[in-house]
C-alpha cells in the first residue's frame, strides 16, 4: 500500500523542513511508496491525518517532533470514532527538537535507520492518554511544566534540549503555584502544587518527568508535587534527568502514582498541553483517562 507522510515544516524551528531532503532520501532509499501532506498551520496535521485514514493510505509517517505525532493521534482516533473507520499504523520519521516518544518507544533518531524501521512494518498497539477531549501520545501536564513551554516558545537563539533547560529556569524565576484537589484510582491529594505532569512516557523535553511511565502498561503514570522556594525547585531540577534513582520524584514534596483515571480541579487557571502544545486557554478542570491499546505504532 502507499504511505501518507505528512511533514510538519515548522518543528523544530522549521529545522524539520530544512532536514526535508533528507527525509525524503531516507523514505526512498528504503523503497516506500509514499504520497505527501505539508501541514500549512497549526493544528492541521489533525485534518491531514484524518483525511489521509479516509484516502485509505497505510501507513500514516509523520515527520515532525512530539507535538506532531500527537496531533496526528487525534487525527487517526477521529477517523476511528467518529467515522467507524479502521485506523493504519503510525510511522515517525524523527525531525523534532526532543523527539520524546521516539525515545519512550525505543525507535532511531537516525533518519535512515527509522525509515527502515518503517518499511519492516512491525506495529505494536500502545496506549494513549486523553485530556478533556483531546489525545496525547506521550505526556501532559498543569501548572510548571506547561509555563515552561510558554517560556521555550518564546526563545528563539538556543536550538535542542538546550532551550527547554533555559525556559525551566526562567520558569523557576518566576515560581508559579496553585492550590488544588486532585483524585486518582485509589487516592487524593488537596494542597499547594508547582507542577502536575501525566505521563505515557517516561521523557518530556529531555527530563524525566514521569520516570516510571510505560505507553504499553494501560496506565498513566502521575507526577505531582510543591516545593516551597525557588531554591528547592532548583535542587529538583537537576534530578529530573535521572532516569530512575535519584529522580526528582522521591524528594520531600514529590510523589509518583500509577492510575487509569485522574481528575483535577485548580484555585485558579493555569496553563495546559499535550505533547507539548499548548491549550489555547488556561484551565482550572482536567480529567485524564487512559486509553489502553488503543494505537498501533510502527516499532523495532
Amino acid at each position: 500500500m502507499t504511505a501518507k507522510v505528512i511533514l510538519n515544516p515548522y518543528s523544530n524551528r522549521w529545522n524539520s523542513q530544512k532536514r526535508w531532503s533528507e527525509v525524503k532520501s531516507a523514505l526512498e532509499t528504503a523503497g516506500i511508496d509514499f504520497h505527501l501532506a505539508i501541514s500549512e498551520k497549526k493544528g492541521q496535521i489533525v485534518d491531514l491525518a484524518e483525511h489521509a485514514v479516509l484516502e485509505r493510505f497505510s501507513p500514516i509517517i509523520v515527520a515532525g517532533g512530539d507535538g506532531s505525532v500527537g496531533d496526528a493521534a487525534n487525527g487517526l482516533m477521529r477517523a476511528a470514532f467518529s467515522r467507524q473507520l479502521a485506523v493504519p499504523p503510525l510511522g515517525i520519521m524523527p525531525t523534532g527538537s526532543a523527539n520524546d516518544i521516539v525515545f519512550a518507544l525505543g525507535l532511531p533518531t537516525d533518519l535512515h535507520q527509522a525509515a527502515r524501521v518503517i518499511a519492516a512494518g512491525k506495529t505494536r498497539v500502545m496506549d494513549l492518554g486523553r485530556l478533556n477531549n483531546r489525545y496525547f501520545v506521550n505526556n501532559s501536564a498543569a501548572g510548571l511544566e506547561p509555563y515552561v513551554t510558554i517560556k521555550h516558545e518564546k526563545i528563539q537563539w538556543i536550538k535542542g534540549i538546550a532551550r527547554y533547560l533555559v525556559a525551566a529556569v526562567q520558569a523557576i524565576m518566576d515560581k508559579p503555584e496553585w492550590h488544588g484537589s486532585i483524585k486518582w484510582d485509589d487516592g487524593e491529594y488537596t494542597g499547594m502544587l508547582s507542577l502536575i505532569s501525566i505521563g505515557n512516557g517516561r521523557r518530556t523535553g529531555g527530563f524525566f518527568m514521569t520516570p516510571h511511565a510505560d505507553p504499553f502498561d494501560g496506565k498513566l503514570t502521575l507526577a505531582l508535587g510543591y516545593r516551597g522556594t525557588r531554591l528547592g525547585l532548583f535542587q529538583a531540577l537537576p534530578r529530573a534527568f535521572n532516569e530512575d534513582k535519584g529522580s526528582y520524584v522521591e524528594m520531600d514534596g514529590m510523589r509518583e502514582v500509577h492510575a487509569t483515571r485522574v481528575l483535577i480541579h485548580l484555585d485558579k487557571p493555569s496553563p495546559a498541553h499535550t505533547d507539548g502544545e499548548l491549550f489555547s486557554e488556561w484551565i482550572q478542570d482536567f480529567e485524564y483517562e487512559i486509553l489502553p491499546g488503543c494505537l498501533s505504532v510502527i516499532v523495532q
